[in-house]
């Protein structure tokens, strides 16, 4: 399963989102959107969004800390 958290240090759901993986034990790969122009134009292309956390799940786009649509694309 690859997941992929798009991310900025000052975003307080972002740190939610790393956390409620970490206790259900789900690997992710962090992109810091603020210092990777690169990964920040990955998460437009793929969301539409400008906002973070943008949670990637095998290909399913999740934006903003949405408990159950985490749990159902895991």
């Amino acid at each position: 399963m690859a997941v992929i958290v798009y991310t900025t240090p000052t975003c307080p759901w972002c740190t939610r989102v790393k956390e409620y993986l970490r206790e259900k034990n789900v690997p992710f790969t962090e992109k810091n959107v603020a210092a990777d122009k690169a990964a920040a134009m990955e998460m437009v292309r793929k969301s539409g969004q400008m906002g973070v956390p943008v949670i990637d799940i095998n290909g399913k786009i999740i934006v903003g800390f949405d408990k159950e649509a985490i749990d159902r694309a895991l």
